[in-house]
């Protein structure tokens, strides 16, 4: 007989008892930070329609779902002539394309604006590394019908608040503005169909710098004069005092009005306002992955993680899709895996907790004996402590130290006599 195999599906994870109370408090913490800031809890399903996944709003990500064959009568495996004649679903690589769905099928019951809160498992078929998996959670804060730019400070300070009450500071805000981008872009020369190309290749810039950006544009076919037009205008505004108002001047033909007053705004309101330590920065050369994305873009770098942690933006026409009516909305969303990762890694304790005592029973206790245990440790329950009650190994030294690992700090060895 073949044994079945102990070790999970690569990309997926085991979480042992410690690390299971960790995420379990931070889970809390998430939503009561949240709720504080008036946004509500809801949950969508982990399978969605394989034509929403699909619909070219989910970047790369659209290459790496796990796709869900047709079931029962609806499949017939003889006459498929394409992947689309077996599959009808998937599992969501993320949560905006589904709340998404979500708010355009039940607007009607949900206030105006709306402030949303999604907590879930995710699935990608990517290749795992430290802090990704192909299972993993998401947390996304999320408004809905709030066209002015108090949706992206209202999702920053929260955020903020959020990984100040787990004691993190000094991290660096990033923000900045897809049409910002689109200008620059514009004002280049650049056509409209070359947009994304060219996003793609500067949003490599931290890695290769500004010689292999102008090197892949190079050798992605764009003339020489609209690249050094380009990436001068990156110098220029690093050089000005005022970068926004460089920008202001310069892409004063091709850039909508009020985008940068609203990015001043943003700045200004949240750095007034914010309740841990932290820099927020405007970064023109922040992209982001998602097509989706129509204004406003920001993330969020930790030097623990060494990359992003946390990171949204405002998606204006993905609503509309569903609806055909325009609905404005904004997101954030919180990396938990790498959240936890750091806070396992730093040997993160739980703070003000219960006190958690473990009751060790001799085997073999008789019953009225045993019944004095169970009220001893009820009344103790009722206390507010955590008590478990387990049967006493012969090696009591390994089980309390595993026991200790699970955060048990108290021992009571309980015997027939």
């Amino acid at each position: 007989m073949t044994a079945l195999k102990k070790k999970p599906v690569k990309g997926m994870k085991d979480i042992l008892p410690a690390e299971m109370q960790v995420r379990d408090y931070v889970t809390g913490l998430i939503k009561e930070t949240y709720k504080s800031f008036g946004f509500s809890p809801i949950e969508t399903p982990c399978v969605e329609h394989i034509g929403n996944l699909c619909s070219k709003q989910g970047g790369d990500n659209e290459k790496l779902i796990f796709k869900i064959m047709k079931r029962g009568e609806k499949l017939n495996l003889e006459q498929a002539e394409s992947e689309a004649d077996l599959t009808d679903s998937g599992l969501r690589y993320d949560l905006t394309v589904p709340l998404s769905r979500f708010y355009a099928n039940n607007a009607n019951s949900l206030p105006s604006p709306f402030k949303a809160l999604q907590i879930g498992s995710v699935w990608r078929a990517d290749q795992p590394q430290r802090g990704r998996f192909r299972q993993f959670v998401q947390c996304d804060i999320d408004i809905l019908g709030e066209a002015g730019c108090l949706a992206e400070i209202e999702l920053i300070l929260a955020t903020t608040t959020l990984l100040g009450k787990l004691n993190f500071s000094d991290f660096k805000v990033r923000i900045n503005e897809r049409r910002i981008l689109k200008a620059m872009a514009a004002y280049s020369g650049f056509a409209e169909d070359q947009y994304d190309t060219v996003f793609i290749i500067l949003d490599k810039m931290d890695k290769i710098g500004w010689d292999g950006v102008k090197a892949e544009l190079l050798e992605a076919g764009f003339e020489e004069d609209k690249i050094e037009k380009y990436v001068s205008m990156f110098a220029e505004m690093e050089k000005a005092e005022d970068g926004l108002g460089y920008l202001e001047e310069t892409l004063a033909d091709v850039l909508e009005d009020g985008v940068t007053s609203n990015l001043r705004t943003i700045r200004e309101s949240v750095e007034a306002t914010r309740a841990c330590r932290f820099e927020l920065v405007f970064d023109p050369t922040l992209v982001r992955g998602m097509s989706y994305y129509t204004g406003t873009i920001f993330e969020i770098e930790m030097p623990q993680f060494g990359s992003s942690v946390a990171g949204g933006g405002r998606y204006d026409q993905m609503i509309g899709k569903f609806t055909g009516n325009h609905v404005p909305a904004c997101g954030f969303s919180i990396g938990f895996e790498r959240i936890i990762t750091i806070l396992m890694e730093q040997g993160f304790e739980i703070p003000g907790g219960p006190a958690r005592k473990a009751y060790l029973v001799e085997k073999k206790m008789p019953a009225e004996r045993l019944c004095e245990v169970l009220r001893e440790a009820k009344a103790e329950r009722e206390q507010g402590t955590q008590v478990l009650v387990t049967l006493m190994n012969k090696n009591k030294k390994h089980q309390k130290e595993q026991l200790m690992k699970e955060g048990y700090t108290e021992f009571r060895e309980f015997f027939n006599r």
